[in-house]
């Protein structure tokens, strides 16, 4: 039989399991909880590291694609820029022409422009102001050079001339030299072109500089000039005697050519005849004078009279009397209250009120001949525009300019009938030289307006710069260059260098005796004969009008009839 601690060691075995079992069976459940906690922690870890990789990958392609493009788009640019920069260099040579002198900018502007535009237009150096400045002078070498073949239309009334209007001017600039300029415009302008004959229109046939021009000096110049291209169809010049002369010795010589006088100048003689001795115009003169002087610095300012220049004083002496007429209207009659505004113009008027009989008989024939200047410079004089001016020429008051400008027109018309051109309209405004000098001293020209580097830019002014010019202009060798200007002393230069080494002014005095600049055509397959032949009338009875190229505007040099081996010869 068990004892009693037997059986109770027995019965207390199953229980002690039994919680033992419990004990673990929690341990296991405790122990599962931690491991599920950890599991869904590493579970949220490593889906947010596979959703940054997903991420990091998506970046990272793309980017890889991104870099691709912008790869190809570049090697695209590069090839887009290797072939601007291989483009022909004249188109270089064309822009910075056309910003000189269809923009207007200055030579360091130019190079400026061309370098902020280098990348966008292909060019890989963008020229320094000196090689522009090189450009511009043998652009004036490549027009001189084909002056020589230049022909206007036929002129059927006009057989042995070569269709061309030749004006004349002369124009100082700093220096001891004259510029003399002859610059041609098709005869038949208003036929071919709308408006009035502006600078684009006219080529520059030759240029020179001199101590001074007289008729003799003038006649040899353009003997010159005919000996290359022929008697042009007409001169047109203003009024100054040296020029007329020079026409007369041609006539003399028998080269004459008809002689047109400029419509501006003629006007300002006109009035000037009328009006310099007026009682009432040195009055009008010197109140003006005192006037702008009184204005200038006060409230009044802006109705300050406009300067007139005393040289040619007629040509803008109008505007003068415009400001006159208007500024005595500001001043009604009555009574001005004192220290208002009106009081004090009144104070500053002088003895213009005394004037105002002057101004406005002035005005009204200043009128007359302005709105008659502005008809005949678009259209040109014809037998139509002559009618136009008649209403305006009876609105003038005095009788005197009126018989005078209308023999004027009269007389101008006779020359245009004898050229044939009295029905399409004859040029009689020399406009575009008076444009030309005054570009040549204002542009590209700095703080030095030397006639001789002026005149060497003259020819490049005239006109608009083609693609061939440009393509002319890069085939002018250093050489031929050197043959125009090498000669030439620049002012700038001897400044420098006597400022600089006081014991060389005595060089200044060598210097002067270096010839001045002259531009001309050169002859071209010609004789070196100094002589001009003289050809009869009777030519064309025997052999006819000559013959004409089919486009109507170029001459074959050296054309004649059989037996005659020149036409012309030259020096």
């Amino acid at each position: 039989m068990l004892s009693l601690p037997v059986i109770t060691r027995r019965l207390w075995r199953p229980v002690l399991s039994r919680e033992r079992l419990m004990s673990q069976l929690s341990k296991v459940r405790q122990s599962r909880t931690q491991w599920k906690h950890k599991a869904t922690q590493r579970a949220n870890q490593h889906r947010y590291q596979r959703k940054q990789l997903a991420r990091v990958t998506h970046e990272r392609d793309r980017t890889a694609t991104a870099l691709k493009e912008a790869q190809a788009r570049l090697r695209r640019l590069e090839s887009q820029r290797q072939e601007l920069v291989t483009r022909p260099k004249v188109d270089v040579v064309l822009l910075a022409l056309q910003l000189f002198f269809v923009a207007r900018i200055g030579f360091r502007a130019v190079s400026r422009v061309l370098s902020l535009l280098a990348w966008a237009l292909g060019i890989k150096k963008a020229p320094c102001p000196q090689t522009i400045i090189n450009w511009v002078m043998r652009l004036s070498i490549v027009r001189i050079e084909s002056a020589r073949t230049l022909q206007g239309l036929p002129l059927s009334q006009a057989p042995f001339t070569n269709g061309l209007i030749w004006m004349l001017d002369i124009s100082i600039g700093l220096g001891t030299g004259k510029m003399l300029a002859v610059l041609a415009c098709d005869a038949q302008h208003h036929q071919l072109a709308p408006g009035a004959l502006a600078l684009e229109h006219v080529h520059c046939m030759g240029v020179g500089v001199a101590d001074s021009w007289t008729g003799e000096t003038i006649a040899e110049l353009l003997k010159r000039l005919i000996a290359q291209m022929g008697r042009p169809a007409t001169y047109l010049k203003d009024g100054g005697s040296e020029l007329q002369k020079a026409v007369d010795l041609l006539a003399e010589q028998g080269l004459s050519s008809p002689c047109l006088d400029d419509i501006a100048h003629a006007v300002a003689g006109m009035l000037k005849r009328i009006y310099q001795d007026h009682p009432s115009f040195e009055t009008f003169l010197s109140a003006c004078g005192r006037i702008s002087g009184t204005l200038k610095h006060t409230i009044l300012a802006c109705l300050a009279p406009p300067k007139v220049r005393t040289k040619a004083r007629f040509m803008h002496v109008h505007r003068l009397f415009t400001w006159a007429d208007r500024v005595l209207k500001l001043s009604p009659p009555g009574g001005a209250k004192s220290g208002s505004t009106l009081a004090k113009l009144r104070g500053c008027l002088e003895q213009l009120p005394a004037c105002k009989a002057l101004i406005q008989r002035f005005r009204a024939d200043a009128l007359g001949l302005l709105e008659c200047q502005k008809i005949l410079k678009s259209k040109g004089l014809s037998h139509d525009t002559r009618a136009q001016c008649d209403p305006l020429i009876d609105t003038m008051p005095s009788s005197a300019l009126r018989q005078e400008f209308r023999a004027y027109l009269d007389f101008e018309l006779e020359t245009a009938t004898t050229l044939g051109l009295d029905h399409i309209g004859v040029p009689i405004s020399s406009d575009a030289i008076e444009s030309l000098f005054g570009v040549a001293k204002r542009h590209g020209v700095g703080e030095t307006p030397d006639a001789n580097r002026m005149a060497l830019r003259l020819p490049a002014l005239c006109g608009v710069p083609t693609r061939e010019e440009a393509e002319q202009v890069l085939d002018v060798s250093v050489v031929r260059q050197r043959e125009v200007t090498g000669q030439v002393i620049s002012l700038t230069q001897q400044r420098r260098e006597v400022l600089g080494h006081p014991e060389r002014l005595e060089s200044l005095s060598l210097d002067h005796a270096t010839p001045h600049v002259e531009l001309i055509p050169r002859p071209k397959n010609r004789s070196n004969y100094q002589e001009i032949i003289n050809i009869s009338n009777g030519y064309e009875e025997c052999y006819g009008p000559p013959l004409q190229s089919p486009g109507g505007r170029h001459f074959p040099d050296n054309a004649g009839p059989p037996g005659i081996k020149e036409t012309a010869l030259t020096s």
